[in-house]
């Protein structure tokens, strides 16, 4: 039509003359598209499971790694820690052999001494008993052990002495030398002046003081409780 201003269809020419604007669409592959919503549910998936593991990571965490210096134990504690040898050379009373990881996946309070059970081993036996018997509920994540370390024979009355309450002590014997390879007194003292805490890991972590306060010795216990709540159950 004469006068008209028309354009040609689908023609980007501006009236004026002027190169037009154009604008395109793309659409995601439908591939990409379902690898970007794999990874996203992959990462809320993840932060849910940090979410839940978080109160059981900030426990051992606190306790076993951070050492704030407001916080002091009562036991020194070991570092780095002494994880039991597979090899340790251990037998029972009647000169079976016992395997190492039968001692693991519980905590042990650990008296060592000869077989003979002087007035301070006795003393550190009773003190085991009376301990495990304190926790109350949580007793049952806590086992007695006495390693004898010269190869005499205990006496009958002692070792039915530290069986009383139903709590029955691992009694096991192992050379002096073999057990230097994981268990030490601390400088200046014997081995049998002190007890020993280890893990569930079988991993010794503190030596507690030669002729111990035993309410101070207790509250290291039960802070060891509390801190491996969430990850620790009684029994192996």
């Amino acid at each position: 039509m004469s006068g008209s201003n028309s354009s040609a269809p689908g023609s980007n020419a501006a009236p004026d003359g002027a190169p037009g604007l154009s604008f395109t669409v793309h659409t995601m592959p439908p591939a990409l598209l379902d690898e970007r919503r794999t990874k996203h549910g992959r990462l809320k998936m993840l932060l849910v499971l940090l979410i839940c593991a978080a109160p059981v990571i900030a426990s051992y965490l606190t306790y076993f790694v951070v050492r704030p210096q407001g916080r002091t134990n009562y036991s020194e504690l070991i570092q780095p820690q002494q994880t039991l040898p597979t090899d340790l050379p251990l037998a029972d009373l009647r000169g079976q052999p016992v395997k190492a990881e039968t001692l693991k996946n519980q905590w042990l309070l650990v008296v060592v001494s000869g077989g003979a059970c002087n007035a301070e081993c006795e003393k550190n036996l009773w003190l085991q008993r009376q301990l495990r018997e304190s926790l109350g509920r949580e007793k049952e994540r806590l086992d007695k052990v006495w390693l004898i370390d010269d190869g005499v024979a205990p006496r009958l009355q002692t070792v039915q002495a530290v069986d009383i309450a139903g709590a029955p002590t691992t009694v096991l014997q192992v050379r002096r030398e073999a057990l230097a390879a994981w268990l030490r007194p601390a400088a200046g003292h014997a081995l049998e002046e002190h007890l020993y805490i280890v893990d569930p890991m079988g991993n010794w972590m503190m030596r507690v003081p030669p002729q111990p306060d035993a309410a101070k010795l207790k509250r290291d216990i039960e802070k060891l409780m509390r801190g491996s709540a969430g990850w620790d159950k009684a029994g192996r």
